[in-house]
């Protein structure tokens, strides 16, 4: 039998299409299945344990974490978590897990517990208070620069991109210049 190079391929083709519909038939197409448990309320998160940012749902009920996955449409994890992101409810349930603003005075050796109004006063104070006292308004060469050296900062991979921006912004306005991130370092 003589076959053309052309008469070849078509027959090949032929031939696996129709093995491939009599030898694998397509099954019925199943009803979807919702994967959320019906008596936790669930919220999309991001992992805080590494620089990766895995996409996570958490399921919690009554004030407590319940269920911890991988959100398969996160497109960094797709539904996959390493063991120290499955582990999460161990870190959020632990009763020994702090809370609270905790204050250690100048010299003392107790932590004490305070308010976060309280605490958020003293940060922003003493941001300030810094900024201020460190504050560069021109360089060596009398060139206007306006920043503070003596303040940096350190973004989480927890942020997604729009916090991170808002977060820039209100960084540089205070005039920082050591900016980093997490996913660097």
């Amino acid at each position: 039998m003589d076959l053309s190079r052309r008469q070849f391929l078509k027959l090949g083709g032929v031939t696996s299409a129709a093995l491939a519909t009599s030898v694998y038939p397509v099954p019925a197409a199943a009803a979807p299945q919702s994967s959320k448990i019906t008596w936790t309320e669930e919220t999309a998160t991001i992992c805080p344990y590494c620089a990766v940012g895995c996409g996570m749902i958490v399921g919690t009920a009554d004030g407590k974490v319940v269920n911890i996955e991988g959100d398969p449409d996160h497109p960094i994890n797709l539904g996959s978590l390493c063991s120290k992101g499955s582990t999460l409810a161990q870190l959020a349930n632990s009763d020994r897990r702090i809370t609270k603003p905790m204050y250690r005075a100048s010299g003392a050796t107790e932590w004490k517990e305070v308010e976060w109004d309280g605490a958020m006063d003293e940060i922003a104070k003493r941001v300030k208070q810094t900024r201020d006292t460190n504050w560069i308004e021109t360089d060596a060469d009398g060139k206007l620069v306006r920043r503070t050296e003596a303040i940096a900062s350190v973004g989480s991979a927890a942020l997604d991109n729009e916090e991170c921006s808002l977060l820039v912004k209100a960084l540089r306005a205070m005039g920082l210049v050591y900016i980093e991130h997490q996913a660097r370092i």
